[in-house]
């Protein structure tokens, strides 16, 4: 429709599943995905995995929160008019504008592009939430108003951080983005926005395949660019099968529980929504772990050995541990089950020493997990049917 009021979605609303819309929003986080993980894979085979990481998180935050404060929103207001999608549009040119600033902030700590991507979407997002306020009443348009107030405010703040000197900017990037993290907080304390359960689950799974297809096809790029120029089949082969292996085990144990049963409220939400961020972000670093071991394998990254390999079992072992933390305990029947992905993180974890061989080994690991949580799953009779 071309104009329609903007009210609250239903929090039952049967079938409700994402639209063409929000899977093109997702869609365009590929680049920015993709500009982070390629500047960690340049600093993890330039042998500087401090600053490697540092700089990983902070940009990689500006893209997870720029699709979260979307799918959020959107879940609890799409009206899929004019005005919506124009708004969402434009959000989505701001992400590509933060994707052209990413290399900047990582290797220089010059956050203009960054904050000018961000400036664009604020503005539109700014202007749904005071929409939104204008069809509510009561505590629903309080909370829609500090939203609004809340992302103004936290803009100014990253407009200011571009004046700041550069050896603050990353303190005063920590304290800007603990604002942002208490906006929802703030603006929900004695109203929850009506977020679908079950749409906000689909909503971070698919964001999920997304990081994990940026991972495959890093990975495969990679690989190729290595055949190509050094023909090195045998020292690839073990990487290549490791690594498709671990993204395999990856995606059935995070889509082993139904998560929508156990999100009925903002305390369960919140922290289960901002822990995303390690899952996400460990996930597309497992694609650039890959790169950094292709490239180790080719001669091409001046690292050792265990360096290289825990480019990619460090990961690996994070994002175990993440969705065991944030999913499978919840679903779990007596310490068999509940350990099984600990351990099977630690095991990832101790493949890093394993020479040439680490990334297989951790593949084999992470296989080998699918296969005991099924076990489990049919001796425990499990409705989950995978036991993780």
């Amino acid at each position: 429709m071309a104009y329609t009021p903007m009210t609250a979605r239903g929090r039952d609303e049967d079938h409700r599943a994402a639209t063409p819309l929000e899977l093109f929003f997702d869609l365009c986080f590929v680049v920015a995905i993709a500009q982070c993980g390629a500047r960690l894979v340049h600093a993890l085979a330039e042998g500087h995995p401090g600053t490697g990481v540092i700089g990983y998180f902070f940009v990689f935050f500006g893209v997870w929160w720029a699709w979260m404060n979307f799918t959020w929103f959107a879940s609890a207001y799409d009206c899929d008019d004019v005005p919506y999608r124009i708004a969402t549009l434009v959000q989505i040119a701001g992400v590509l504008v933060y994707a052209a600033g990413v290399s900047r902030a990582f290797d220089e700590n010059d956050w203009t592009v960054a904050v000018v991507g961000y400036l664009i979407m604020r503005v539109a997002l700014t202007a749904q939430w005071l929409r939104a306020a204008a069809g509510e009443s009561g505590p629903a348009r309080t909370a829609a108003l500090r939203y609004a107030a809340g992302l103004v405010v936290c803009q100014a703040g990253w407009v200011a951080l571009l004046f700041a000197p550069d050896d603050l900017k990353r303190w005063l990037f920590l304290v800007l983005a603990a604002a942002e993290l208490l906006v929802p907080v703030v603006a929900e304390r004695g109203h929850q926005t009506p977020w679908h359960a079950h749409h906000i689950v689909e909503r971070y799974g698919l964001f999920t395949i997304i990081v994990l297809g940026e991972t495959i096809s890093a990975s495969t790029v990679a690989v190729k660019s290595a055949l190509d120029e050094h023909e090195a089949l045998g020292e690839l082969l073990p990487i290549a099968a490791g690594g498709l292996l671990i993204v395999f085990a990856a995606w059935w144990i995070y889509f082993a529980v139904p998560m929508h049963e156990r999100l009925t409220s903002n305390r369960e939400a919140i922290p289960w929504g901002y822990g995303h961020l390690l899952v996400f972000a460990s996930g597309a670093a497992i694609g650039a772990g890959i790169e950094v071991a292709v490239e180790h394998a080719v001669g091409k990254a001046h690292i050792s050995q265990a360096a290289a390999n825990a480019a990619v079992t460090v990961p690996s072992a994070l994002f175990l541990l993440m969705v065991w933390f944030l999913h499978s305990r919840h679903f779990k029947r007596g310490p068999a089950q509940q350990l099984a992905l600990p351990l099977s993180a630690l095991a990832v974890l101790a493949c890093t020493w394993a020479g040439p061989y680490a990334v297989l080994y951790a593949g084999l690991v992470a296989a080998a997990t699918i296969a005991v949580g099924v076990t489990l799953a049919t001796r425990g009779a499990r409705p989950d049917r995978s036991g993780l």
